[in-house]
Parts: structure tokens; sequence; C-alpha cells
């Protein structure tokens, strides 16, 4: 816990680098500048209000994201976000194919416009763990922590987005996948 003397300054100095972050995860999940906006006010407004459960030493970054990730599941279904249940924790889907990994390839991308038309052709539960783990860097057991589901189905739904992606970039880029 974190005392109240400094809680506002202290919320102030992990808060605002992950503006930028959260903005852009926003905008991926809501498709709209406005409400990626809006739902990043929001997520702040929570994040303020319930910074004194914060434990000092913990992953912020996480902790906001889902902080993020929850309030924009109840906002699009009015259903509170832990209860929210994906049944797609199925290990056979696992990629154990070697050679260059999806983000190798990703990174050499230089057709953007190819990249977002994929992207946005992902399911949206494959498009937003691909997202956190590629784009936002975030660990494995911390996408589990933001999305509320086993770490297993965050590297179910990573392989399955990175091979959905493959797939899909095929026909624009040919042999470089």
């Amino acid at each position: 816990m974190l005392s109240e003397t400094n809680s506002g300054d202290t919320f102030e100095q992990l808060a605002l680098p992950l503006i930028p972050s959260l903005y852009n995860h926003a905008f991926w999940l809501t498709r709209d500048q406005a409400e990626a906006e809006d739902l990043v006010q929001e997520t702040f407004s929570k994040a303020l209000r319930a910074f004194g459960s914060f434990q000092s030493g913990t992953n912020f970054k996480a902790w906001t994201f889902r902080i993020l990730h929850n309030t924009f599941l109840t906002t699009r279904t009015g259903i509170a976000a832990s209860r929210t249940v994906f049944l797609e924790d199925h290990p056979e889907t696992l990629d154990t194919s070697s050679g260059p990994t999806p983000e190798d390839n990703l990174i050499r991308l230089n057709n953007q416009a190819a990249l977002h038309i994929a992207l946005e052709q992902l399911l949206p539960q494959l498009r937003e763990v691909l997202l956190l783990c590629d784009v936002e860097e975030i660990k494995y057991k911390d996408i589990a922590l933001i999305l509320d589901v086993p770490i297993g189905t965050v590297m179910s739904r990573i392989s399955r987005a990175r091979r959905t992606l493959r797939q899909l970039l095929q026909p624009q880029l040919g042999e470089s996948l």
C-alpha cells in the first residue's frame, strides 16, 4: 500500500508514461479515436480511485492494462469482465515449428497497410493478446492477469494469432513469411 501523501505524485509518475501504450491498445479495441480517449480517461479515473489498493513492487503496467481491459468489456457488454470465460485453451493449437518467428517477420514487414488489414481480420481476443505480447511487450503471465485467463490460454491465443496472421499476410508477402 502507498502512503496518502505521495500517492498522487507516485500515480502520476507511474501512469503518465503509459498513456501512449494504453491509448494504442484502447484504439485497437474500440477502433474509434473518441471512444479510445474516453476508455483511457475512464481507465485512469478508475486506476486513480483504486490506487490505494495497488501494491508497491507489483507490475503497474499490467494492473493498469487489466483495468482498461475490464472497463472495455464492461462498457461493451454490461457484464463484469472478471466473469468472462473463453473456451479456447487447447494445447494442440500451439505452434512448435522451427524457423523464423512471426515477430521476426513482422519487424521486416514494410507494408503497414497489409499488416493493419490482417490485424483487423483477427478475432478480437486473438488480436488483443497479440498486441499485448508483440507490440506492448507484456509478459505472458502479465497478459494472463490482464485478461483473467490461464497462461495456457494466453500461449494458445498467441500461437493461433501468429499462425492466422501469417496465413493472412502470405498472399501479399509471398515467400518472405
